[in-house]
Parts: structure tokens; C-alpha cells; sequence
């Protein structure tokens, strides 16, 4: 049987089950609840400003579509290969931005939040900084950060390099050196890039179930290697392994990783050991000196494996506590939330 551990809980873009994404109220709950760190998603702004949202098209996160004057900013791109229409960070200023609210992006679902819609103005970087090290003042421990980059490949195309603009925003702030700052991607490359500019924090490699990183596609066309390569024993060793700017610190994968096959058929009140429901990415990953995040605990039936769904709609809670505590027992480092008093219950014993 696995070793239970203690993993950190990540409020993913704050306490998003309870207010919408990215906001300064998501991410003072997150803390408030008892989440080790917050995870933010940054993308960039026409000048440089590093914002907080979940994509740079932000139709669906802001009010944007609301304002007369942006109209004709709407428009169509292709973003690491899907063709999006709507309204895209990099093109507008901050100062333009900061005239924007929040909104929900999980409506349907998540309704309770989506009361909070057009409450909160945009974050940028440097603000989170602010929220972290009021909260850390607060429960007088160092709080975390685990800063995802998005889509760096497409922001460095059109002369935004990510890597870059998020330096300078850890030397403006003072944050260059801390402890508890992580930096994550699903492209490689930006991790590299920011380590030969001298970050030396914790590097996270994002992986997905399926479909190949963007700047792989970028270099190699249909020849890149998908992400499915990185997840076998030898893909694992060798991101762990090489020069330093060439290796990562950590994984962070989807949840469904981490379930076993027989998660699905087993009845699971009786199953003894609940290590048999978990796959072994988790003791490969360790061996290979990796450290493993997953994403995302979320209590909803939408966002649950079909044997823990309970009755309701999507959006009724299903048997979240049985499915956290089975992740968690996997032996994994790190959770991103979408409730963190939910993952801290579990994770506590409460």
C-alpha cells in the first residue's frame, strides 16, 4: 500500500467554485480557506502588462462584449491551432483592460459564483503579488504562488515573449527568490527559457491525456511528439534528466491519469486498498525525481468520473469526498481546487 502524504492544496485561479475566476475575491477565499497556494493563468496585454485570465480570448471571462467601445476588437485568430473569435488581451492596453469586470465562466454550473458577475475589475501579476503577501501577513506563513504561462509560443510570435515580461515582473516585485513561487507550462521550451534568465524556482511541466504541446507543433509540424511520449517511464526520466535549462522540476497532469482502469468497474466501497484505484505514474514519476501535481478537483457531477456521480443535474455534487480522498492517496505532491475547503477537508481528515 502507497504511503498517504499531505499534498498542498492550490486554489485553482483562487476559490473559482465559490467567485468568478482570477479575481481578488477568488484568491483572498482561496487563502481564507485554507489553501496553501493560489494558481493563476497569465497571458499579455499590447504593452506588456501581464493580466490573470483563463485564455486571451476573454469573451467569456469579462464584460467585454457589453462595451460600445471595443467593438471593433472583436475579430478571429488561430491560437496554437484552434480558430477563436472574440476579443484577445493582446489586443488591448492595460489601461483599457482595467475597464473591464469579471464574470463567471462556469455559469451554467456554477451559478452561486456567477451572482458575483461584473463585481470585480481584471488582475494584473503584479496585484496577485500584493494579495499573497497580505494573506501570508495574515495566517503568518509563506503562501504560494504557481503561475501557469499560456500559451508562450503564440504571445513570443508576436513579440511578447513571456518569458520576458514574467521576469521582470519577479524583479520588479521582489519575488525573484521565493520559495514558494512555482512556475508552470504546457510548452517546455518557456520553462527553459525562463531558467537561462536566471530563474532557479521550481519548474512544472503541464501534460495532457492527449494532442502534442504547442511549441513542439511550432518546430516540428505533425512529427512533434505528443504528450503521451513524455508520460512513459523513459519520458519521465528524461525530463528529469540533461542540462538544467533543459530539465523540469515537476509534472502536473489531468486526474483521470492518476485513476486506474479499474476505478471504473470496481465497486468501490469494496475495495480494501485504495491504492489498487490509482495507475502508477505517481511512484514512476517519484522515482525519476519528479514531483506530481494534478488538476483539478472540482466536487461537481459534470467534472466526475461516471462511478462518482451521484443523482442531480450536472451541476449537483457527487461523491467528491470519495474521489478526492482516492487522487490523494496516490501519493501525488500537489491539487489544484476549485473549492480548497473541500480538498483540505479531505487531505485533513475532517
Amino acid at each position: 500500500m502507497r504511503a498517504h502524504t499531505a499534498p498542498v492544496v492550490i486554489g485553482h485561479r483562487g476559490a473559482s467554485g465559490y467567485r468568478p475566476e482570477h479575481t481578488s475575491a477568488a484568491f483572498e477565499l482561496a487563502f481564507a480557506l485554507g489553501a496553501d497556494a493560489v494558481e493563476p493563468d497569465l497571458v499579455a496585454t499590447k504593452d506588456g502588462v501581464l493580466v490573470l485570465r483563463h485564455e486571451n480570448e476573454i469573451s467569456g471571462t469579462t464584460d467585454v462584449a457589453a462595451h460600445p467601445e471595443f467593438v471593433d476588437r472583436r475579430t478571429t485568430k488561430e491560437i496554437d491551432g484552434v480558430t477563436l473569435t472574440g476579443w484577445f488581451t493582446e489586443d488591448f492596453t492595460w489601461a483599457e483592460l482595467s475597464t473591464l469586470r469579471a464574470r463567471e465562466r462556469l455559469g451554467a454550473v456554477r451559478q452561486a459564483s456567477s451572482t458575483f458577475d461584473g463585481r470585480y475589475p481584471l488582475l494584473r501579476m503584479r496585484d496577485l503579488f500584493d494579495v499573497v503577501e497580505r494573506a501570508s501577513e495574515d495566517v503568518a506563513r509563506l503562501l504560494g504562488i504557481v503561475a501557469e504561462l499560456k500559451h508562450a509560443t503564440y504571445f513570443e510570435s508576436i513579440g511578447l515573449p513571456l518569458d520576458e515580461l514574467f521576469s521582470i515582473e519577479l524583479a520588479d516585485a521582489g519575488w525573484s527568490d521565493n520559495p514558494e513561487l512555482v512556475v508552470e507550462s504546457f510548452e517546455k521550451t518557456v520553462l527553459g527559457q525562463l531558467h537561462r534568465r536566471g530563474f532557479r524556482g521550481r519548474r512544472v511541466y503541464l501534460l495532457e491525456e492527449e494532442g502534442a504541446p504547442a511549441d513542439r507543433v511550432a518546430s516540428l509540424g505533425s512529427a512533434a511528439p505528443d504528450y503521451q511520449s513524455d508520460l512513459t517511464e523513459m519520458g519521465l526520466y528524461a525530463l528529469a534528466s540533461g542540462l538544467p535549462a533543459d530539465r523540469v522540476d515537476g509534472i502536473s497532469v489531468e486526474t483521470s491519469l492518476l485513476l486506474s482502469q479499474r476505478t471504473v468497474s470496481a465497486a468501490l466501497d469494496d475495495v480494501e486498498d485504495e491504492a489498487e484505484l490509482t495507475s502508477d505514474l505517481v511512484d514512476t514519476a517519484h522515482a525519476a525525481g519528479l514531483g506530481v501535481y494534478c488538476w483539478t478537483l472540482r466536487p461537481e457531477n459534470t467534472f466526475l468520473r461516471s462511478e462518482f456521480r451521484r443523482e442531480g443535474g450536472d451541476d449537483a455534487w457527487g461523491d467528491w469526498a470519495r474521489m478526492f480522498a482516492v487522487v490523494m492517496r496516490s501519493g501525488v505532491d500537489g491539487v489544484f481546487a476549485d473549492h480548497p475547503d473541500l480538498a483540505v477537508a479531505v487531505r485533513d481528515g475532517h
